[in-house]
């Protein structure tokens, strides 16, 4: 059998020695320093396992053989072993091929898996878990490559940044320095610190390499890798830090766009702003959904829709605006209004933005509308304000001027147009550009004053005079204000004229009427005061104060009830109620008990100052003494009161001793009784009980007179005007009956009350009953008349009227104007005084009441009318 010769052949003896060799491979073995050699000679010790015991042992079997060739290198072979011719002859073949095929696909099946696994781990994590599944993977690897530290950077604001690292590569090196250089890397290849001169300073104690990812020509992240692992493979590497950082960087970008997408469309809804889009080549605009859903129209519109959305005064400069757009490409930037959804009032101010992109049919308008309503309702407040702040300032009576401040020093730099009219000078560049020039020479220092100040304390109110164009002064009001700027420093001053002269004038005219008011005040015999309405002083003046006993001074706070009884400022205080605006005098005479006098009379006139609502602030009165006046008043009226008694003397004279005759007759009867020795005790019962009734009757008409003819109370009393008939008919009844005058008396059932002094009225009944009386017996005198006097009252919610009429004849009606004069009397002389119905008319008057008179059918008719007590 022929022995091939492809391959290599080993004859060896039973011990398996090399007996010879032989085939193309012969030449490729490293041959041992001895000749005879064993076949485990020949052989990598890992092959030594294969050819454990004898060449018998190994024959039937596949051998799989790593000769030491040539160069340190490795033959890998495969045969068979086989007896031949005695000896045993092993025949190998080359099989290094096949294996160093089979060892790529092993790798790259472990480099697919290795790839698959990092991209599906950052792929498929949520965004939140991103950095630590990025930072996991990382670790994974640097075991994969058997590197000790492995660092992650991505482009940032700062440039190359570190996102997620596991352990540090060299201590002290920070992105910022790193930066730079990997700038200058280009994508595509590994580098080694070893072999980058920059690198190599860096890393010159511990070797890293630098992978990159790149996405076009564009680098998107750098792997470091450092440590005593083996050195990377370049595609290898960028390989598997392409699949780690592909969808790391995608989903980073993706993130951050979501996050820029989302800012945009709350900056959008926030500024009420929105993109648009028009293909010039078709009539259709696209609009940002969030902006068509606030201007109420599709998402996508015809030109001519978006433009009936446009207010008309608006609407042919946007579409001129559109139309130079189509024709010259140029930028577009337009404000207009937009109606909103009901096409009516109100609409909003946009302002529409747009840039022309591409060519040919992917020509398009791009932009964005922003909603400005608020700016632009500003900025016509702002615009309207500053007109009305220009005419303002045009037509102020003041002058508005500016002062700029330099090296310690002010000089005028603006003046408002008021100038001219104030003080007739047109502009500052007249001449006259420092305004002390125009002080008052009395008044510069004044001024020289007003400037230290303001420079001192930041602001300044003065008064001076400055000199107009024609020489004449004006006084002025300065109020002036230093502007500082940030670091405190002065800049300048900001302050007004206002022209005061007349308020001046009017001034000093009126601090000389107050002085002239002051004299006349103090020194006037009235008394003058102002109070509130709690009747609490706030001024008074000498005369008053003399009367209360103080000091001027002391015044104030007083209040001027305390000196009232409680009936009179109970009064005084609805009189006071009763001042309206259109009514505000009052006048009325009050009664005060005034240290060390028993009561003072006083003549009041109250004045009511009101605000704008018509509340009642403050009361000026004007007071003056009336008590003389007064006492002389209550002394005629109670003189009047002695004449009446006197002119009743007689009849009273009648009525006291008509009860004593009766009593004297009874007892003259009772006595001839008892000396005859007939006196029964019913008989003598009867005698003391008419003595009992006449001592009665004649001790109310005593104590009648008395309480009659004493003084009447200070204050008015609430009574019924009824009793005061009664009471004067007490007196007068039986005289007027025995002189045969017959009395007519219609009593009341109901009986209401009045205010005033019921022994006063009853004295005007008196005077009427008594003058009644005088006029009939006059004219009984002359021929026949049955007389009478007729008394009745008549009364309503309002009013009570008492009449006291007779059948005398009458009055002479041209005596009817003069009859309640003073002193006036129709009887003989010696007969009256004149004084009674003077007298009672002043009475009935002082109740607020009043007394007249009218020929009845057969007589005077006296009517007394008084108003009725109101308890509400």
């Amino acid at each position: 059998m022929a022995v091939p010769v492809s391959g290599l052949q080993v004859w060896l003896d039973d011990n398996a020695r090399v007996l010879r060799l032989a085939g193309p491979l012969r030449s490729a073995l490293a041959l041992p320093a001895q000749a005879q050699g064993r076949l485990q000679d020949y052989v990598q010790p890992c092959s030594l396992l294969v050819l454990e015991g004898e060449p018998m042992d190994w024959q039937g079997q596949p051998l799989d053989l790593d000769f030491k060739a040539a160069g340190g290198t490795t033959l890998h072979t495969r045969g068979w072993l086989q007896q031949h011719a005695g000896q045993w002859l092993l025949q190998v073949f080359d099989v290094g091929d096949l294996l160093q095929h089979r060892q790529q696909s092993l790798i790259a099946e472990r480099q697919r898996h290795l790839t698959s696994h990092l991209a599906c781990a950052v792929r498929d994590c949520s965004i939140e878990c991103l950095e630590a599944v990025a930072k996991e993977q990382l670790q994974w690897l640097a075991r994969h490559w058997q590197a000790s530290a492995v660092q992650v950077l991505l482009q940032g604001a700062e440039g190359w940044q570190t996102y997620v690292a596991s352990g540090e590569i060299v201590h002290g090196i920070a992105d910022s320095v790193l930066s730079p250089l990997l700038d200058h890397m280009a994508p595509g290849q590994v580098y080694s610190s070893a072999a980058h001169p920059d690198l190599h300073l860096l890393f010159a104690a511990r070797p890293a390499s630098f992978v990159p990812y790149a996405s076009g020509l564009q680098v998107k992240a750098w792997l470091l890798c450092g440590g005593p692992g083996a050195p990377l493979v370049g595609a290898e590497a960028l390989s598997i830090f392409g699949a780690y950082a592909e969808p790391l960087v995608s989903r980073l970008v993706a993130f951050e766009l979501e996050q820029q997408s989302e800012r945009l469309d709350s900056l959008q809804v926030q500024l009420r702003a929105g993109w648009w889009q028009w293909r010039l080549i078709t009539p259709n605009l696209q609009l940002d959904p969030g902006l068509a859903q606030r201007l109420g129209v599709p998402a996508q519109l015809t030109l001519s829709q978006w433009l009936s959305r446009v207010h008309p005064a608006d609407r042919e400069a946007a579409q001129l605006a559109l139309g130079q757009l189509q024709c010259e490409g140029r930028d577009l930037e337009l404000t207009l209004r937009l109606l909103d959804n009901n096409l009516q009032a109100n609409p909003r101010w946009y302002r529409l933005c747009g840039q022309v992109r591409g060519n040919g049919p992917q020509r398009r308008l791009q932009g964005l509308m922003l909603d400005i309503s608020d700016s632009k309702a500003q900025q016509l407040q702002a615009a309207a304000a500053q007109a009305r702040l220009e005419n303002l300032i045009a037509s102020s009576p003041a002058v508005i001027y500016i002062q700029r401040y330099s090296e310690g020093a002010l000089y005028a730099e603006f003046f408002s147009a008021s100038l001219q009219p104030m003080l007739g000078w047109e502009t500052p560049q007249e001449g006259v550009l420092q305004p002390g020039q125009w002080v008052h020479p009395q008044d510069q220092s004044l001024w020289l004053e007003r400037t230290r100040t303001l420079l001192r304390e930041g602001q300044v109110r003065s008064r001076y005079r400055l000199r107009d164009r024609q020489g004449d002064y004006h006084w002025v009001l300065d109020e002036a204000r230093l502007l500082r700027d940030d670091l405190g420093l002065p800049v300048e001053v900001v302050g007004i004229w206002l022209d005061v002269s007349e308020a001046t004038e009017a001034a000093e005219k009126m601090r000389e009427s107050e002085e002239r008011y002051r004299v006349l005040v103090e020194d006037s015999p009235a008394m003058i005061c102002r109070y509130t309405p709690s009747l609490e002083l706030v001024f008074g003046n000498q005369p008053l104060a003399d009367y209360l006993e103080c000091s001027p001074a002391q015044l104030p706070g007083i209040n001027l009830g305390q000196w009232m009884s409680q009936t009179q400022r109970v009064a005084f205080v609805e009189r006071l109620a009763s001042l309206t605006p259109e009514q505000p005098v009052s006048t009325a005479e009050i009664c005060l008990q005034l240290p060390g006098r028993e009561h003072a009379w006083w003549v009041w006139s109250d004045r009511g100052l009101f605000d704008e609502h018509g509340k009642l602030l403050e009361i000026q009165a004007v007071g003056r003494d009336n008590t003389q006046v007064r006492r002389t008043r209550q002394q005629l009226v109670q003189s009047a009161k002695m004449a009446t008694l006197g002119e009743m003397a007689t009849g009273l004279a009648h009525e006291i001793n008509q009860p004593l005759n009766v009593m004297r007759m009874a007892v003259v009867n009772a006595l001839k009784r008892l000396e005859n020795g007939e006196a029964q005790v019913d008989y003598l019962q009867e005698k003391l009980t008419r003595i009992d009734a006449q001592v009665q009757r004649a001790s109310r008409v005593v104590e009648h007179m008395r309480v009659f003819g004493r003084r009447s109370e200070v204050d008015q009393q609430l009574f019924a005007p009824w009793q005061a008939v009664e009471g004067a008919l007490s007196l007068l009844a039986d005289g007027l009956r025995g002189k045969g005058v017959d009395l007519r008396v219609d009593a009341p059932q109901e009986l209401l009350q009045v205010s005033g002094h019921q022994d006063q009225l009853e004295q005007v009944l008196i005077n009427l009953l008594v003058n009644a009386r005088d006029a009939l017996l006059a004219r009984r005198e002359g021929g026949l008349l049955e007389p009478w006097i007729a008394l009745r009252l008549e009364q309503d919610e309002r009013q009570v009227r008492l009449l006291v009429e007779d059948n005398g004849g009458g009055i002479d009606p041209r005596l009817l104007e003069r009859i309640f004069e003073p002193f006036f009397t129709t009887k003989p002389v010696g007969v009256g005084t004149g004084l009674g119905l003077s007298v009672s008319y002043g009475i009935v008057d002082a109740m607020g009441g009043c007394l007249s008179v009218e020929n009845a059918a057969e007589g005077a008719r006296f009517c007394i009318e008084l108003p009725v007590h109101s308890t509400s």
